[in-house]
């Protein structure tokens, strides 16, 4: 493929999911290697004095401008023309800082949903080995780091959540032959006794609590809506639409959904109504918004399917692509967070020590103490394995015994 180069045509080759050569058209010498991830590598094609095709690399062109390559080309070639052919030079050792900002970053952060916090993190929790070499990491540095971790206090479980990024991060160095080896290969993760606390979830009390106070406040705010209304009306101004009949706001539909579907916050205000199908009774959770990655879909059961009836009903917004809980303060865009009135709501019902996220924790350990099996429940959850999910196997005692339990059933027949 030929074109001529420039800085803005670099930036519009397509990525095919193939590697493909490109051809300066002003300097055919010039060549530009595209890998499948759109990783883009100059090189100087020429014949050596054995006569033999040869290419050599001048550099990446996330660095590498085009003005810039063709100099070094033309350097290299004339260098060559005097009769000098290029010594090769040892490759250089890629330190870990130079390949997580120069190669790792500009592909995670497109490429996954959490690439800028995943590279906030491996900055903040690695940037003291940034200048070491990729290949010589050891094992007993990171030993070493592991151990300061949990000396301040740090969880078994937060700290392998560490390592994991920054070993995904290097396989894919490695993948892509920027690396040779992954040194950490070895390295073992901490067992993670930490991660057997307790499951937070609200006993039957707490959320009648929880749903009372969420009653009171959808009053309150009726309230002032009407206290408001009177207020424009004596002046002669136009009325707010009346909040009788539909949800007051977003915040008791966004908690009867969190508590009746397990989904997470982020995935929940990521929701369009084209995700919702009534018919099927089924909510879709496109990968983009999904955490694992994949798409996932839940079944509506009828609160569920009322929330987002009665919602639909007053919502301006209700296109396919519309989002289903928008921001309240700008159009279209998408909710932030609830923190503020979430925050007040527990506070009013008198509870503590109960995130946002812990209704997910609620919605999967309600299953379970009604005896849902335990790898539905990881299906409900989007748990790629059953390790996550067995943090709920305490709360089924009944169906251990019930295992056992047939044995004396066995025993009778025989």
């Amino acid at each position: 493929m030929k074109g001529k180069f420039t800085q803005s045509s670099l930036k519009k080759i397509e990525v095919t999911g193939k590697a493909f050569w490109k051809t300066d058209e002003d300097f055919q010498n010039l060549r530009l290697y595209v890998g499948a991830t759109g990783m883009k590598t100059w090189y100087v094609s020429y014949r050596g004095l054995d006569g033999k095709k040869q290419s050599h690399k001048l550099g990446s062109a996330d660095i590498v401008t085009v003005v810039e390559a063709r100099d070094m080309a033309r350097d290299f070639l004339a260098r060559l023309a005097r009769g000098e052919e290029p010594a090769k030079k040892p490759p250089k050792k890629l330190q870990l800082g130079e390949f997580l900002e120069t190669y790792y970053r500009p592909w995670v952060e497109v490429n996954r949903k959490t690439g800028k916090e995943t590279m906030a993190i491996l900055r903040s929790s690695f940037g003291f080995i940034f200048q070491l070499p990729v290949e010589e990491l050891t094992k007993l540095e990171l030993e070493k780091w592991q151990m300061q971790r949990q000396n301040d206090g740090s969880k078994a479980a937060t700290i392998n959540r560490l390592v994991t990024s920054l070993k995904a991060a290097i396989n894919w160095g490695v993948d892509r032959e920027l690396i040779e080896l992954n040194p950490l290969t070895r390295l073992k993760p901490l067992q993670e006794h930490d991660s057997e606390e307790k499951v937070r979830y609200l006993s039957d009390d707490e959320k009648k609590r929880l749903m009372a106070a969420l009653d009171e406040r959808e009053a309150r705010l009726r309230a002032g809506r009407e206290r408001h209304n009177d207020w424009l009306i004596e002046r002669g101004k136009e009325s707010l639409p009346s909040l009788d009949g539909g949800f007051a706001d977003y915040l008791k539909p966004l908690v009867l959904m969190a508590l009746n579907t397990g989904i997470r916050q982020g995935a929940l205000f990521a929701l369009k109504w084209e995700d919702a199908d009534f018919d099927a009774k089924t909510i879709t959770l496109r990968a983009a918004n999904a955490k694992t990655g994949k798409i996932q879909r839940l079944p509506m059961n009828k609160t569920v399917a009322d929330v987002l009836t009665a919602w639909r009903q007053q919502s301006a917004n209700t296109s396919p692509a519309a989002l289903i809980f928008p921001s309240q303060k700008k159009k279209d865009a998408t909710l932030v967070g609830v923190k503020r009135s979430w925050e007040g709501i527990l506070k009013a019902a008198n509870i503590e020590d109960f995130r946002w996220h812990d209704m997910r924790h609620d919605f999967a350990s309600q299953l379970v103490m009604s005896g849902v099996d335990l790898n539905v429940v990881r299906e409900l959850l989007g748990h790629s394995d059953m390790k996550m999910t067995l943090r709920y196997a305490h709360l089924a005692p009944e169906s251990k015994l019930r295992a056992v339990e047939l044995l004396d059933v066995e025993k009778l027949k025989s």
